[in-house]
């Protein structure tokens, strides 16, 4: 399995204006790396960048695909190769706990599945021509299992856990290691929008901290934390008829009636 090594090129954070974007960016930094951040908020990537001389702001847009390619070859030139890319860019809008409506599911999927799309077109194809390279698509432990109140955004995040499975399996003759990042309640803007207890919440610096020791280790899946994780593994292989009452005991303060 390859590992990304500082000498080998750069890394790509993406979605690196704020939570766990920003904190994996600023540690990748901390071990060495030279780092490419993007966001579509331009101010807060440059205040970012201000803050550290290893971190190099390309404000972009992930939902626009020729848009992306270009940045990604923007880069490139300019920096030198991409040998570790984080593709953690996503929303979730709190809305949806209220009630489904197409036009928030769809801006999720556009998003969190369709900009993780455009990102990974245009670095497989460079990283293959290169025989090497490493990529971690951030998912959420929310992609385990069908969760009240988290029907679009939990659904995407299923979507890039398959996703990241069937490309591990497919890219791995090329020489390169896809990982998954499925991390649980971490403290963000995103996070905030909570009004429910959240089990084990942690720092983005810790998150950043045990995704990038993860980077270093190899293999497939980073998920944390870690208790977390594996009562949600077990609520995955668990059968409906016992899975959904849990379920149902566990969200009670965080589920709404959708309509």
């Amino acid at each position: 399995m390859y590992r990304a090594h500082p000498k080998d090129g750069i890394a790509w954070v993406t979605g690196a204006s704020a939570g766990i974007g920003r904190a994996v960016a600023l540690e990748l930094a901390r071990r060495g790396f030279r780092v490419a951040v993007t966001a579509r908020r331009a101010q807060a990537l440059a205040e970012l960048a201000a803050e550290c001389p290893s971190l190099v702001s390309f404000p972009g847009d992930i939902r626009e695909r020729a848009a992306i390619a270009t940045l990604i070859t923007a880069i490139e030139t300019q920096l030198g190769p991409i040998v570790l890319a984080i593709l953690n860019a996503g929303v979730y809008f709190n809305s949806e706990r209220e009630r489904f409506t197409a036009e928030a599911a769809w801006r999720t999927f556009e998003a969190n599945v369709g900009g993780t799309i455009n990102c990974l077109d245009p670095l497989l194809a460079g990283m293959k021509q290169r025989n090497r390279g490493q990529i971690a698509i951030t998912s959420s432990l929310a992609g385990y299992r069908g969760i009240p109140g988290s029907t679009a955004y939990g659904a995407t995040k299923a979507a890039l856990i398959y996703m990241a499975e069937a490309l591990s399996l497919s890219c791995a003759r090329a020489g390169l290691t896809i990982q998954l990042i499925n991390p649980g309640f971490v403290r963000t803007a995103m996070t905030d929008q909570n009004d429910f207890d959240m089990p084990f919440i942690m720092e983005p610096q810790q998150a950043a901290i045990i995704i990038c020791d993860g980077f270093a280790k190899g293999g497939f899946e980073i998920a944390f934390p870690r208790r977390l994780a594996w009562a949600c593994k077990l609520a995955r292989i668990l059968p409906y008829r016992i899975a959904f009452p849990l379920m149902r005991h566990a969200t009670k303060r965080a589920a709404r009636p959708e309509g």
